[in-house]
């Protein structure tokens, strides 16, 4: 089957709906399991759900952590989605969700086990707009607030919080969503500022001996320096207490001279970050956490303290004509070293057969590097979970 250009790809307005669980990474995997699976039985039990599905007029898109739904009835459906899950996760405290909506567009694509998947602007808006929120939050994109503003009852909803920067240094207006029954009315940590006092007039400088003992001086400084070792110390205790099976995937650069070809490095990716979520001793930060930062950063030892993490993978997607060149990287945070790098060069017949392959023989590595398993081993147990 022949690759699909651009030109073939069909977009179409879709209201989507975009779904994550809040903290889902630092969870056991039981406890991510179960936080999933009661997340799905309210998402699918709410009535726009269930009507937009029984009409064939809506997509759903699994994220690891959460999911995205894409309504092609109504830019209401999302909204009023949103509204039934913040109502039903009052009974769930321990399950913390954060929402982001938008409107825009989106294009299903099959996989090659004739599943459908989903790409386009709507759903890379819609994850940011939730990236600006916490739990609890239902943000919108400024478009969608515009809209549903042309109706009376919902303005009493809409809370406009501003501007806020997200991937690539972008930013974009947000709106919240809430009501004295869902959603949250706090302000998100991404639109605080810390209050700047107010300059005071200086007063008119007298000299003054001043009476602060020397010794008093001296011990100050003493206990400046032990905070400090005491900082640096915590520091360097939470990079090192990370679990050596460990590992976040960041974007991979798309070093194309067609920009449009980045969704290929987005699909790379995500068959990597699938086939290491298998490992079941291994702990893998999802998309929505990597996101926020680019391939090969300079400052990837404080990266992997902040993910939690003891090792990283960077890479490279490069496609031209029917060829493309795949470059990675597996590197231990702790001292910046190499572990294991490699290219793959493939025909590009079809794009998604090219890039379960790659990532199949990129996961058979980081397995081998990362628990010690032999290859034969490796094969069984894969073999098992197909």
């Amino acid at each position: 089957m022949a690759s699909p250009s651009p030109a073939d790809v069909k977009f179409e307005i879709g209201h989507v709906l975009f779904i994550d669980i809040v903290g889902y990474s630092k969870l056991l995997i039981t406890e991510q399991r179960g936080r999933l699976q009661t997340l799905k039985e309210i998402v699918r039990a709410t009535e726009q759900f269930r009507l937009a599905e029984a009409d064939g007029k809506l997509l759903r898109l699994p994220t690891g952590d959460g999911g995205a739904l894409v309504f092609r009835n109504s830019p209401e459906a999302p909204v009023l989605g949103a509204l039934e899950i913040s109502k039903e996760l009052k009974k769930h405290p321990e399950l913390r969700v954060r929402m982001g909506i938008h409107s825009g567009p989106v294009s299903e694509i099959a996989d090659l086990n004739e599943q459908a998947n989903i790409t386009g602007a709507g759903i890379n808006t819609a994850q940011r707009v939730m990236d600006c929120g916490d739990a609890g939050h239902i943000l919108l994109s400024k478009h969608v607030a515009d809209d549903l503003e042309q109706y009376p009852q919902w303005r009493s909803y809409l809370h406009d919080l501003g501007e806020c920067e997200v991937k690539h240094g972008v930013s974009m207006s947000v709106v919240n969503l809430y009501t004295d029954e869902v959603g949250n009315s706090e302000v998100p940590e991404k639109f605080k500022r810390p209050d700047v006092a107010a300059p005071v007039p200086a007063a008119k400088e007298t000299p003054v001996k001043s009476t602060i003992p020397k010794w008093a001086m001296i011990g100050g400084f003493v206990v400046l320096i032990v905070m400090g070792f005491l900082f640096w110390s915590k520091r360097t205790v939470t990079t090192s207490t990370a679990p050596e099976k460990s590992i976040a995937v960041l974007p991979f650069e798309n070093l194309s001279s067609d920009k449009e070809n980045a969704y290929f490095a987005d699909g790379i990716q995500d068959e990597i970050l699938t086939r290491l979520s298998k490992i079941a001793d291994l702990k893998v930060i999802s998309r929505t956490s990597t996101q926020h930062y680019k391939s090969a950063p300079e400052n990837l030892p404080e990266i992997a303290r902040l993910l939690g993490v003891a090792h990283i993978l960077e890479g490279s997607v490069q496609k031209s004509a029917d060829s493309v060149r795949v470059n990675v990287q597996l590197i231990k945070a702790a001292n910046d070293s190499h572990l294991w790098a490699d290219t793959f060069d493939r025909k590009l017949t079809d794009i998604f057969s090219v890039e379960t392959e790659v990532a199949k023989a990129i996961a058979d590595q980081l397995r081998a590097k990362l628990t010690g398993q032999g290859r034969a081993s490796h094969r069984r147990q894969t073999d098992r979970q197909c």
